[in-house]
């Protein structure tokens, strides 16, 4: 639940009522993770899928990076927006659950489209020479400075690049906070406001939404 959700839930539900309707596919695979994952709400979630497909279909990009699978919600919001010869990379490393978005994945008709690595992303960005002109990061907070630091030098202008959770449940606001994953969220806001090869918005939805655009 995100810090927006939980002061007002009211207005999250009226978002939601207004909002497109979401695909069946990603109703059932939101069930599912509910019914079957220890940590539901780290999926991304309706309002945040419907943001995520929107721009991916503006963009429609051939190359999307997502560092951060889970249950795969996220991956099939924006592998709707792909180009027809376009393919995602999502990366996770947790085997357990990575049953779950293999079966949503192949049930989809993004299924040609998606490649699923179990794969640490510190080690695929060091080593990849691809370009991406759309990347979406919702994993391990203590390393998101490290991936934008890595990203940067894969994206040419115009692509546009997504940190959820840069709110962090209200925790960006603390001085000298203790947690290690609220002391780089707050360093990673700080250095994207401050690099001038990037446009940035930060957008209040869910946990906070850093929307970046490569000059």
């Amino acid at each position: 639940m995100s810090f927006f959700e939980e002061h007002c839930p009211e207005m999250d539900r009226y978002l939601e009522d207004h909002a497109s309707a979401e695909p069946d596919i990603l109703k059932r695979l939101r069930k599912e993770t509910f019914r079957k994952t220890t940590q539901p709400h780290m999926i991304s979630g309706y309002q945040q899928g419907r943001l995520l497909t929107i721009l991916s279909k503006m963009l429609q990009p051939k190359n999307i990076l997502e560092i951060g699978t889970f249950t795969g919600y996220a991956t099939l919001c924006l592998a709707a927006g792909l180009h027809k010869d376009g393919k995602i990379t999502t990366l996770d490393v947790n085997e357990e659950l990575a049953y779950l978005p293999r079966k949503y994945f192949l049930e989809s008709e993004f299924s040609t489209q998606i490649d699923f690595q179990l794969k640490n992303a510190l080690d695929f960005l060091k080593e990849t020479d691809e370009f991406f002109d759309l990347i979406f990061i919702d994993a391990d907070k203590e390393n998101y400075v490290e991936y934008y630091e890595l990203i940067k030098s894969r994206v040419k202008s115009g692509a546009v690049i997504i940190f959820d959770n840069v709110l962090w449940y209200g925790k960006v606001l603390q001085e000298n906070p203790t947690q290690k994953s609220t002391q780089k969220i707050q360093e990673l806001n700080e250095r994207i406001a401050k690099d001038e090869d990037f446009e940035n918005l930060i957008l209040p939805l869910r946990d906070g939404v850093n929307l970046l655009r490569k000059k």
